[in-house]
């Protein structure tokens, strides 16, 4: 374990949206951080100070030209604290997806020492650091735990774009089985959550625990709130106007339907899911849940289907779809449910002209997701569209939607509005 004599030496393996941003804030409390990825394109950008994805704000990007980045592992051997936070996705099937994590444990076993200190962020499913981790370093290195080496587990709380909770104000779990190890992480990360506050689980596997219900409790209530759409469209109910009726009780809790999406709230629930049938046992709730998210784009296809219909129109000639990211104000094109939702628009309606609309996504990126070229407002003024679907509630949306409705909206659209953006009269659907 490091003492006194030792200085603390943090990497961070895993530079997205968890690790860079707290890779900069350890810098800026003066913790010797260094920065770890396998993407050398990445890697070659950071060390010019480049942010690509525009994770971290501009103010915070001076700090960038002091943290050492390198995606040689070898050039981290004199570090003794290295925090994992790779995605952890899941393949077709639904089960968990662990490579990343599997490639950063063997790049750690590279260049780990006696009590050097692992400390793993990303989401896993309760018991994996005693299934996996442990084991790992006992077979590949001989390495037994709490002996050669200490370790802690700290799941992530990130919430891309969020300008209200970030690393200073959540409250962080930090957990051990070891008590050592728990002071380390206080002291790393008593540094970083300045505005709240460190919680100690009674265990790793609590902790792990913990984690996956957070976004496992939201999926359901979002699938819980889909499903009564799906119900009052039927209907012929609007669903919000049902919501803020329900929302005057006192103890109602408020939750809207949408498409689920992100890099965690679609995803953790199958592993908890998997771990449990593990176990013997299928979560029908949790599935159900997922269920229901996972076919909603399916179901706004058939309702759009049913508006053109009763629109008496098969004119979808021009279709304008407006927002590809996760959600809004976010530039985060992970596990979007609009981008799934774009893909079925494609294939439903293949001889329409289909123009994107998304001021905050990469454009890159996302033509190598989905071979689409994203267009401007400039791009496509005066191109009459006949159906419109507004995905993604983006201020700028909001902000120009009359400049887009003069400019590019033939005379009688048909408008799917699914966040709500609008009000109940200036659409023909809304979730």
């Amino acid at each position: 374990m490091i003492n006194s004599k030792n200085k603390l030496k943090v990497l961070t393996i895993g530079l997205g949206y968890v690790g860079l941003p707290l890779c900069v804030e350890l810098k800026k409390v003066k913790i010797f951080s260094s920065g770890f990825d396998v993407n050398k394109k990445l890697i070659s950008n950071l060390k010019k100070s480049i942010d690509t994805e525009n994770i971290i704000n501009h103010k915070e990007r001076r700090y960038l030209d002091n943290i050492f980045f390198s995606d040689d592992i070898f050039d981290f051997a004199d570090h003794n604290v290295f925090i994992i936070t790779v995605p952890t996705p899941i393949y077709k099937n639904k089960k968990p997806n662990i490579y990343f994590i599997m490639r950063a444990l063997d790049s750690i076993s590279k260049i780990i020492k006696n009590n050097d200190t692992i400390i793993l962020e990303s989401t896993v499913y309760p018991g994996f650091s005693e299934d996996v981790v442990f084991p790992f370093f006992k077979k590949k290195l001989g390495f037994k735990l709490n002996e050669n080496y200490f370790y802690g587990y700290s799941p992530e709380r990130i919430n891309p774009s969020d300008k209200t909770y970030n690393l200073n104000n959540i409250n962080k779990i930090i957990s051990s089985d070891n008590t050592k190890t728990i002071n380390l992480m206080r002291k790393i990360y008593g540094k970083v959550v300045k505005k709240a506050k460190l919680y100690v689980t009674e265990s790793i596997k609590v902790a792990e625990a913990a984690k996956v219900i957070e976004n496992t409790q939201r999926d359901l209530n979002i699938s819980l709130m889909n499903e009564l759409s799906i119900i009052f469209n039927k209907l012929n109910i609007d669903t919000k106007e049902v919501i803020d009726a329900a929302s005057t009780k006192w103890n109602f809790h408020t939750y809207t339907p949408g498409l689920v999406g992100g890099h965690c709230i679609g995803i953790d629930p199958y592993y908890l899911a998997y771990k449990s049938k593990l176990l013997g046992y299928r979560p029908n709730v949790i599935l159900a849940g997922r269920k229901i998210n996972d076919e909603l784009p399916l179901n706004i296809i058939e309702t759009i289907k049913i508006k053109i219909k009763k629109n008496k129109t098969k004119n979808t000639k021009n279709i304008l779809f407006l927002g590809v990211t996760f959600k809004e104000d976010c530039n985060d094109l992970r596990n979007s449910g609009s981008i799934k939702l774009l893909n079925m628009v494609r294939i439903s309606f293949p001889k329409s002209n289909l123009n994107v609309i998304d001021p905050l996504a990469n454009k890159s990126s996302f033509k190598k997701m989905t071979n689409i070229n994203l267009s401007n407002l400039d791009d496509i003024k005066n191109t009459k569209h006949n159906l419109i679907i507004i995905a993604v509630k983006h201020s700028f949306f909001k902000s120009n939607f009359q400049k887009i409705k003069k400019y590019n909206f033939s005379k009688k659209p048909i408008i799917i509005d699914l966040k709500g953006m609008l009000k109940k009269s200036e659409s023909d659907f809304r979730l």
